[in-house]
């Protein structure tokens, strides 16, 4: 189905024509008409969908741009989700008059209050941020006509839940309610029963979690992971990519490392201010870094439109991540390669993480067997226990 099937305002067709949005994604084919026609909705969809859209266009539809006041509430999790947000919602609607805002921790709260006061429609924000508006500066929530929970499994993770509903109890008006997510535990269903009224569900992957354009290959690594990681890059045409790690110190090293190698090389992480995070990002979409090795902090959310490839370099926790991870690439339906390095201790996880995801493994070089390995191992820690040592830990 494409955008010109519906009865949108031809200011959001001309700026859709123009970004390159002809046909609709699944998850906005199934929504957008519930939305516009003022339903609630909860929308389970894979990563990368195009559920910023779902949202963002109906959202501009339906803003009296006449009216100067917070019409839109949109919360998600981070910062960078936040400012990514108000992106999409500011280029759909530049033709128009309707204005979006972000706010967040880790920037001056008395520029934020100048902005909204200067007249704002869409405000995206984090809840933090958000609470600190509502109790120090008065936020003038009475005009709010729709509020969406954005990669609301996020908030839940990462603590927000009881944030999101002390917000949603200081807004005493009826209000549309938008829910979205790429996993549904017990407590998004408990959001889902309080807030939402009588909504449309639309599940489109109950029976997938990564998207179907990525590909997902493996390659079995020893010790000598970054030089594994190096010949990749080097034999392999990649016009973009992001290597994840589990942590900073990690993180740090493989970049000192790796600077040693390949061009165009650039870090991201948590502990980075916010303005150094924002600049990287920024010149990451403009294609002026090729790789970022990156933590969890770029797992989440993020589309950059020029990612051909995601490196798990540290196996990831479990499979939500890997699923999170990935998704940066195969965005909307376009081709995408997931490649992780798996060491012997790796594989039992890496089992799990296959059949979790319903994904098909393809292995880059020889694939190891999992039952020789785990007899080798128990040869080994036998043959220590004869000598008397203790087995010794288990390391990559």
């Amino acid at each position: 189905m494409q955008f010109t099937e519906l009865d949108l305002a031809p200011y959001i067709l001309r700026a859709l024509n123009e970004m390159g949005y002809e046909d609709m994604t699944p998850i906005q084919e199934q929504t957008i008409p519930h939305i516009i026609a003022g339903k609630d909705v909860m929308g389970l969809a894979e990563t990368g969908s195009g559920k910023t859209g779902a949202c963002a266009i109906p959202l501009i539809q339906a803003t009296d741009e006449s009216l100067n006041a917070i019409q839109a509430l949109i919360l998600v999790p981070t910062r960078e989700l936040a400012l990514q947000y108000v992106q999409e919602v500011d280029e759909i609607a530049k033709y128009s008059d309707v204005v979006p805002f972000a706010i967040y921790g880790g920037f001056d709260m008395d520029i934020q209050k100048a902005k909204i006061n200067h007249g704002v429609h869409v405000l995206v924000a984090t809840p933090g941020r958000l609470i600190d508006f509502i109790w120090n500066h008065s936020l003038d929530l009475t005009e709010v006509k729709t509020v969406v929970l954005d990669e609301a499994d996020e908030m839940l993770k990462m603590g927000f839940i009881e944030d999101v509903d002390f917000i949603m109890s200081c807004i005493m008006q009826e209000y549309q309610t938008l829910l979205f997510s790429a996993t549904m535990p017990s407590e998004i269903e408990r959001l889902t029963q309080k807030y939402l009224k009588s909504p449309e569900r639309i599940h489109l992957n109950r029976h997938q979690r990564a998207p179907q354009s990525l590909a997902h290959h493996f390659l079995h690594v020893s010790r000598r992971r970054c030089d594994a990681l190096v010949n990749y890059i080097e034999d392999h045409e990649i016009q973009q990519g992001i290597i994840f790690c589990n942590s900073r110190d990690k993180a740090s090293d493989l970049f000192r490392d790796l600077q040693r190698h390949i061009r165009s090389v650039d870090i991201i992480h948590g502990g980075l201010d916010q303005d150094r995070r924002t600049s990287i990002f920024r010149r990451f979409r403009q294609r002026k870094i090729r790789f970022m090795v990156a933590t969890d902090v770029a797992g989440r959310g993020l589309d950059f439109s020029h990612v051909t490839h995601v490196i798990n370099y540290d196996f990831p926790f479990n499979a939500e991540i890997y699923t999170h991870r990935t998704g940066r690439a195969g965005r909307m339906g376009r081709a995408g390669k997931a490649l992780t390095l798996v060491g012997d201790r790796d594989l039992r996880d890496l089992k799990h993480l296959l059949n979790a995801n319903r994904i098909h493994a393809h292995w880059e070089g020889t694939a190891p067997n999992l039952d020789d390995i785990r007899a080798k191992r128990g040869r080994n820690r036998g043959r220590q226990r004869q000598r008397g040592k203790k087995p010794a830990a288990r390391a990559d």
